[in-house]
């Protein structure tokens, strides 16, 4: 019996004194905290929109506890940083602060941050820092930096067109509710940049117009101005916002100098009579649709000199109708799912729709139309109604037509079906799979170069270059040097 309690009073000591070392706290000046980071960074953010959340830990590998007398936002209020400490909110009632918060030896606290700055009042983002400062008992002061850049942009919410509007700003314009153009009412949109949220886009009843303005383009994307990952920013991932509806009481739209992208659908384009056009579009870009490219529906729709590249389903898809597509590029390399659709779809079917209508024609010039797949042009004819076409100074990717068929194939160039998938890639400038950037400016190697028909060839091109006496196919015109173009 003796021998047990003098064990257990041994044991007690010992449970004693560990709980003594685990609970001791020092005051001495070299014992620091130690953090993951020395500055908390934030991509660009809206003025008065709630950031995204940002996180660090602080870890204590002094060999001692130590107590934070305070920690606190230097600033206070004053630049819309918010911050919790190991679930302690550093809010209003506490003054932005908070007081004895320990941090035993080796162990850790985890911090977030987020953001809404204030306006800034200027035109161009504008750098915003504050300091979390952690004040420990020893009275040394240990910070991290707090930064963002942030922009105003004027929020329209909901926006109903119901009366010729123009818009045109050097500020961002975001869109939060959408955009509705009523019947017999104009949108102008001109030289600015709209960043629609996940939930936006555009329905338009009347008619939109988008052009560039004193050399800027406009631009309509998502409104993420932050990473999904460390070398992946939200403006590369597809589906971030809704697209534009060209609805079928809708004509007479003319979209050009205008980049879109990352959305969901690029333009849809409703079924509507064919002898009113419905959609001009020119000198602009598609790319990275999580649906279509461009859909059009029983339509009259004009294309020239356009990008449309990268979309789960098809980049251009045209089902019946009127369209012609001239100096062109439409490639298919949509890196989220390997289910993708064609670069080109022709049918008689309307998506959607239980209801066919004749293709009655359908004009490609001097455009390049490749992809991944071996066959990336499908044609879903019906036998009782018309489909018409011809591809006249092309380059496909699709098998080659054993027969001299000029009615629908006349000087195209045809890709080595024995090619690699990734063969398509050297007709153009830079394909970064590994970082999602796609440059479709031509190389010099590709097929495509000096190879278009003069007589129908544009004179500029994508970006404005004039195109030679012996012009290239596609919507980019060859340059020397590459890295000299826009």
């Amino acid at each position: 019996m003796k021998k047990i309690f003098h064990l257990l009073l041994l044991l007690a000591v010992v449970l004693v004194e560990a709980c003594s070392d685990n609970d001791s706290f020092t005051t001495s000046s070299s014992n620091r905290l130690a953090f993951s980071v020395d500055t908390v960074m934030f991509d660009t953010v809206f003025s008065r929109v709630p950031s995204s959340t940002r996180t660090f830990w602080v870890f204590n590998h002094s060999g001692d506890g130590i107590r934070c007398s305070n920690v606190r936002l230097q600033q206070g209020n004053q630049t819309g940083f918010r911050v919790n400490v190991d679930g302690i909110y550093l809010g209003a009632t506490e003054g932005y602060q908070s007081s004895d918060i320990e941090v035993r030896n080796k162990d850790s606290l985890r911090v977030f941050v987020e953001l809404t700055s204030p306006l800034n009042n200027h035109d161009t983002p504008q750098l915003l820092e504050d300091h979390l400062v952690f004040t420990l008992e020893s009275g040394v002061e240990q910070k991290v930096n707090l930064r963002a850049f942030t922009w105003d942009a004027e929020d329209v919410g909901h926006l109903v067109v119901d009366r010729d509007t123009t818009i045109c700003s050097t500020r961002p314009i975001l869109v939060s509710g959408g955009i509705e153009v009523a019947h017999g009412a104009t949108l102008r949109l001109l030289g600015t940049t709209l960043y629609f949220h996940a939930d936006a886009g555009i329905d338009v009843y009347g008619t939109l117009i988008c052009d560039a303005d004193n050399g800027r383009e406009t631009i309509l994307r998502g409104d993420r101005l932050d990473h999904m990952f460390d070398y992946l920013p939200y403006d590369r991932v597809s589906g971030q916002w809704q697209g534009i509806v060209l609805h079928n009481t809708s004509f007479g739209n003319e979209i050009r100098h205008t980049h879109m992208h990352s959305g969901t659908n690029g333009i849809v384009c409703d079924s509507s009579a064919t002898d009113r056009s419905k959609l001009i579009l020119e000198y602009s870009t598609i790319h990275n649709m999580q649906g279509y490219g461009l859909l059009a529906r029983n339509s009259l729709v004009t294309i020239n000199t356009c990008e449309i590249t990268n979309t789960l389903l098809d980049c251009l898809s045209v089902c019946g109708g009127n369209v012609s597509l001239s100096n062109s590029t439409l490639a298919q390399f949509y890196p989220f799912d390997s289910n993708r659709g064609a670069a080109l779809r022709l049918t008689n079917l309307l998506e959607g729709f239980s209801d066919s209508c004749p293709l009655e024609q359908f004009m490609a010039r001097n455009c390049i139309i490749t992809g991944y797949a071996d066959d990336v042009l499908m044609g879903e004819p019906s036998d009782s109604l018309a489909f018409n076409y011809l591809f006249d100074h092309c380059l496909l990717r699709t098998p080659k037509v054993e027969t001299d068929d000029s009615i629908f194939y006349a000087h195209v160039i045809y890709e080595d079906p024995k090619d690699t998938l990734t063969s398509a890639h050297k007709n153009f400038a830079n394909i970064d799979t590994d970082n999602l950037i796609y440059d479709f400016r031509l190389s010099k190697v590709s097929q495509a170069v000096n190879a278009a028909d003069a007589a129908h060839s544009l004179p500029t091109d994508r970006y404005g270059y004039r195109r030679d006496e012996h012009p290239d196919m596609g919507c980019f015109e060859l340059e020397e040097p590459l890295d000299q173009q826009p």
